[in-house]
């Protein structure tokens, strides 16, 4: 999925870069990429799915509290 902005008249470099970053951390391309840098077994992206689900889970009980 490529990710293309358009410069804007009169918009700087910076402002162009700053514009694109934003749009890259929000689509979720960067997050996906670095996940599959390396491969993980079925097995241990379940045991990291229950860990995540009781962090937050414990998390969530610490705020109530």
């Amino acid at each position: 999925m490529p990710l293309k902005v358009e410069a804007r008249d009169h918009e700087a470099f910076e402002q162009l870069m700053r514009r694109f970053t934003r749009e890259l951390q929000s689509s979720g391309i960067l997050r996906e990429y670095r996940s599959k840098r390396r491969f993980v077994s079925r097995s241990e992206q379940k045991r990291s799915k229950i860990r995540k689900a009781e962090h937050k889970r414990r998390r969530k009980a610490a705020k109530t509290n």
